[in-house]
């Protein structure tokens, strides 16, 4: 069973594909490069930088004397717990100042020469030797506002941590992200287009590809190297179906010559009989198996000579049918005639196959008419041919498939059902249509539209 699901657009399926795979590459870079640098000292330190002066926000107070003292509070034993060289330095602007632990020599004066800077963070360049960092802050304590110099350690809040990588995705990855992801957006499907501009002209050819001319192949100049399998395995189908028609059409040649001579012999039997009305029913049919044989004789030769169309007259067709039929529909009990409101309508094709296909929709007319009233030939302009009847006519839900090979309206006809698709075929060669509608008389009105010749 046919899946009739919608199709999925190969260029926007890349585009989310390409943004999904740049955005976890980015990322996995991104970590890997913070990684490294961490692990070797040179970006970034996970020490708490700011849990010591966190915590001696809420313990410095004013002494008795006014000078700064520091509380024992719970956080302050815990960063001496857990920072081996805790130190800190804290100075107000009148001079007081208060410090405990070790402070390394080089941050020893950096509070007094600093004291205008609101905050800063010190540590090292790239290539020197790995040394403490410290933070410099002014706070607003209990004791009023105070500058605090300090040390960094203790333990990590993962608070900070999250904050830390949402910073570096927010700042860096998620902005590249969507750089590329634009860029991809827009750039995607020009590439795409460009890679599948040679697939624009395997549609043209394949739209080109009928019953009528065989041997067309799909173009590989031009396909992508994903495409080109598929586009051989189409060429391959088409090889086989040409071989296949190609034995059907030989088969059907051999089977017309073949039935020629039995046909004529059956036919001079015939014509030596007395008069009666069964003869005359079997001449009829013999005359149809001898026009079906030359049609399919016809249609074989005119396969093969198409490109040698030649411009041929309609109204002549018509005569010529007509006077070659009357005799055979005035012995059924019809008047045939031939009308034309034109002097001439010429078309490029080929005449015996037109006479042969004009021949059988009055056969057609002569033995479902009811035999009994009239069958009329008709030319309009620019290039139309028909034949009216007087009979019951096509029911409109079988007037497409009675050009079907081997259908027949009644399983009592005596026809096999070949004549209407040779009909078909040989108007299809002429890229004209064939049509059923219902005629003025109440019958059926067969129509052959050909384009006109310039």
């Amino acid at each position: 069973m046919m899946d009739l699901s919608k199709p999925h657009s190969l260029k926007w399926k890349l585009v989310k594909s390409i943004v999904i795979l740049q955005a976890a590459l980015l990322a996995l870079v991104v970590i890997l490069i913070i990684t490294i640098m961490w692990w070797n000292g040179y970006l970034i330190s996970l020490d708490a930088e700011d849990e010591t002066i966190e915590a001696l926000q809420s313990a410095i107070v004013r002494d008795a004397g006014g000078g700064l003292a520091v509380t024992d509070t719970p956080s302050i034993q815990r960063q001496r717990a857990e920072v081996p060289d805790f130190w800190f330095v804290v100075r107000d602007a009148e001079g007081h100042a208060i410090s405990e632990g070790a402070v390394p020599p080089e941050y020893q004066k950096i509070g007094a020469t600093h004291f205008d800077v609101g905050q800063a963070r010190f540590g090292w360049n790239l290539g020197q030797p790995v040394r403490q960092t410290a933070r410099l802050k002014w706070l607003d304590t209990a004791a009023g506002r105070v500058q605090v110099l300090a040390g960094s350690g203790g333990a990590v809040h993962i608070g900070r941590v999250f904050i830390a990588l949402g910073t570096i995705f927010l700042g860096f990855v998620l902005p590249l992200t969507v750089l590329m992801g634009l860029v991809t957006f827009f750039v995607t499907p020009l590439v795409v287009r460009k890679a599948h501009s040679g697939l624009g002209e395997v549609a043209a050819q394949a739209e080109k590809i009928n019953i009528d001319e065989r041997g067309a192949r799909l173009p590989l100049a031009g396909v992508p190297m994903e495409v080109t399998p598929l586009v051989t395995a189409v060429n391959n189908a088409l090889g086989r179906l040409d071989e296949g028609y190609e034995r059907h059409k030989r088969f059907l040649l051999d089977a017309a010559h073949e039935l020629r001579t039995p046909i004529a012999i059956l036919q001079t039997r015939l014509e030596t009989l007395p008069a009666s009305p069964d003869t005359v029913r079997l001449l009829e049919d013999v005359a149809r198996l001898s026009i079906l044989a030359e049609q399919l004789l016809d249609l074989q030769r005119m396969n093969r000579y198409a490109s040698d169309f030649v411009p041929v007259d309609l109204v002549t067709i018509g005569q010529r049918v007509a006077a070659d039929i009357a005799p055979l529909a005035i012995a059924a009990g019809y008047s045939l005639s031939f009308e034309a409101v034109t002097d001439q309508a010429m078309v490029i094709g080929d005449q015996a196959s037109l006479e042969r296909a004009l021949s059988n929709l009055v056969q057609n007319a002569i033995q479902h008419g009811g035999r009994k009233g009239s069958i009329t030939i008709n030319v309009e302009k620019p290039a139309t041919i028909s034949v009216t009847d007087e009979g019951p006519g096509v029911p409109l839900e079988q007037r497409e498939r009675v050009f079907e090979p081997f259908h027949r309206l009644q399983a009592r006809d005596r026809g096999v059902g070949l004549g209407l698709n040779l009909v078909r075929e040989i108007v299809r060669l002429h890229r004209g249509q064939v049509m059923i509608v219902d005629a003025a008389t109440g019958g059926a009105c067969f129509s052959i539209k050909l384009p006109a010749a310039s």
